[in-house]
């Protein structure tokens, strides 16, 4: 007799009781992107943010009810199409469940959602050095937006261009 293990995968939404899980992906994927000290989350301030304020929706991918990657999106806007676009801000499948074809689901799983919101499109970045995802995204279709320039004001920055608002009233 031949043992076979049939594997289930299920996406689910994220729901206040998931944030401890939610935060332990987040700081995986920070870990895989060499990032971890610039994580500043905590499990209390993306309660907040996720299930409070709803500036962002996560779900949550299972194998056999074993939480295995996760997909944290929101959604912009663009001004030329007059429409809302989903933006997926992280993925991340944890390295041991990776290969099974789970990120793909998710993604799939994020296309629906784009397509029943009537979001015009699906945008995404990834780190320059990360081939492996860059691959990833280009068999699913995905094109590469190289005509533009990512920026940022974070920090000292942002808070000093705010402060500076206050001295022009």
């Amino acid at each position: 007799m031949i043992n076979t293990i049939i594997m289930s995968f299920v996406i689910k939404k994220g729901t206040p009781q998931d944030i401890s899980l939610i935060f332990d992906f987040i700081c995986e994927l920070a870990e895989y992107e060499k990032l971890r000290d610039e994580v500043t989350a905590t499990p209390e301030l993306l309660h907040q943010s996720l299930f409070v304020k709803k500036q962002a929706e996560v779900l949550i991918g299972y194998e056999n009810d074993v939480a295995v990657g996760f997909a944290l999106f929101f959604h912009n806007f663009s001004t030329f199409k007059g429409r809302a676009c989903l933006y997926l801000e992280d993925i991340f499948i944890s390295p041991q469940f990776r290969g099974k074809g789970y990120g793909k689901k998710l993604f799939r799983e994020l296309a629906v959602i784009a397509v029943e919101r009537e979001c015009d499109r699906f945008d995404w970045a990834v780190l320059d050095w990360n081939t492996p995802s860059i691959g990833f995204y280009k068999s699913l279709g995905a094109e590469p937006m190289d005509d533009w320039t990512v920026y940022r004001l974070q920090g000292s920055k942002l808070d000093g261009l705010a402060k500076e608002a206050g001295e022009l009233e």
